[in-house]
This record gives structure tokens, sequence and C-alpha cells, in this order.
């Protein structure tokens, strides 16, 4: 299923597929793509009765440094690289290193990995661009590795998209994220460490979602059926609001 152009809704239209949408992926995760050990679940924000963020852990068999995963779970960067267009490594700049937020699951278990899908909300003003990308940078500080999918374009507050931010955040400079031109919208893996390597995906509206490499630790990972759970989160929109996505209905009808 194409990508859509969530532009044409209201910011609760896509919050409705966002908090859709991140179940399907909990469920594809949990059903089987995660090695034996590794579990997902929806992260509760404090304050908030929608979850907007997947989290990652290892079960307390698993503790620091977390053991390399058995051969038989995930797949070896070494082996077959994630199919991505863009990859680059940064090293860590010393405005990322905050640590100010406390990554650590209440139950004990070790948190691994953290899946943000951007909303509108996170873009809708300066100070929640830069609250994102200090969280992003903050979670890789402390090891968690991270996958952010911004299906909205550039906005006035993040001119390179939320990963030009967090690129920004991280490199500790004010560098400019070069976009290629019609592919305004970015899916980003970044695996922690001393330096951040980073698995970067642009798309234009209409495209298909690639899969994208979610780390384990820094030689394995597993893939994230992006696309297929994307299409089954969609299926449960309301039949009006496919109509505005599909160019089906005028916008503001």
């Amino acid at each position: 299923m194409p990508v859509h152009d969530w532009t044409r809704v209201e910011a609760g239209i896509f919050h409705d597929f966002h908090v859709a949408w991140l179940p399907e992926i909990r469920k594809a995760l949990n059903g089987g793509l995660l090695p034996e050990g590794f579990y997902a679940l929806a992260e509760q924000h404090a304050g908030r009765t929608i979850t907007d963020v997947l989290t990652l852990h290892a079960s307390p068999g698993y503790v620091e440094p977390l053991p390399l995963v058995p051969t038989t779970g995930g797949t070896a960067v070494a082996e077959a690289p994630p199919r991505v267009r863009r990859r680059e490594s940064l090293e860590l700049g010393m405005r990322a290193r905050r640590r100010s937020l406390a990554i650590r699951h209440v139950s004990g278990h070790r948190l691994v990995a953290l899946l943000e899908i951007v909303s509108p909300a996170n873009k809708d003003r300066k100070q929640s661009v830069e609250d994102f990308a200090a969280k992003a940078a903050d979670a890789l500080d402390v090891g968690v590795h991270l996958v952010v999918v911004d299906l909205f374009p550039p906005g006035p507050f993040d001119p390179q998209g939320m990963h030009g931010a967090i690129r920004q955040r991280l490199a500790g400079s004010d560098e400019v994220y070069s976009m290629p031109a019609g592919e305004p919208l970015t899916l980003a893996s970044y695996v922690a460490g001393p330096t951040v390597d980073i698995y970067v995906e642009q798309l234009a509206f209409g495209s298909l979602l690639p899969e994208m490499p979610l780390f384990l630790n820094s030689e394995r990972y597993v893939s994230l059926p992006l696309e297929s759970t994307y299409a089954a989160a969609y299926q449960g929109m309301p039949a009006f609001w496919r109509d505005v996505l599909e160019g089906k209905r005028p916008q503001g009808e």
C-alpha cells in the first residue's frame, strides 16, 4: 500500500491511525520476528492515555552489557547489511550528551530500542522539535537504539525534517541535512554507541514503505515490516477519511 499524504487530513485523523499502526507492529514483532528473550511493548507517556511509542526490551536473562543475539535470531549486519540507500556515522557532539532521560522500564527488564512515529504535534512549534530531537539523542547516549518514522514533510520548525533536527542534535552542529528532491518523508534507524551509525531511507508520497532495521545490539537487527502493518492499520480507517486520503473526496469537505 502506498504512503498517503497525511497533510490532507487534520492532526487528529493521523493520530487515530498512528495508535492503530503501533499495535500492528507490536503484534508482528511479538509474533515471531523477535528472537527469544526480546519483546515489544506499547509505551504510555506520563499524563497521556494514548500510546505513541513502541519499546523493545530484553528479558532478565540478558544483562548489561547485552550479549550478542544467538545466530538463530535476528540478522547479522556483517552478513546482510540493511538495504537502505543512505548510511552514515556520526560522532556524538557535546550537545547530545545531556543524560537527562532515565531510560529504564519499571519491570527492571532492559530497554533495548525505541520506535517513534512522528506526529504533527511533534512538529507544531520549535520547542516540540527540539524536545523530540533531545529525547532521541538522550536515548542513543545511554545505549538505546532508535527507529524514527516521519511521514510528514519538513515544516517551518524542522526544515530538514525530523531526522535533520536529530542529526544536528547528535553532531552538536548546525550542519544542514540534504534531502533529495521530491522525497520529503524520512525513515531512519540509529545504532547507539560512541559513534552512531544511521541507516536512512527517503520517500515520496505514494511510495511503498521499505523494511527498516530495528537493532537488538550493534551487530544484529530485525527488519520492521512497515508496509504490511501500515496496510493492516489503514483498513480500520473510516471510509470517509480513506476517500480524502486517496483523493476521492476534496479536503475540508
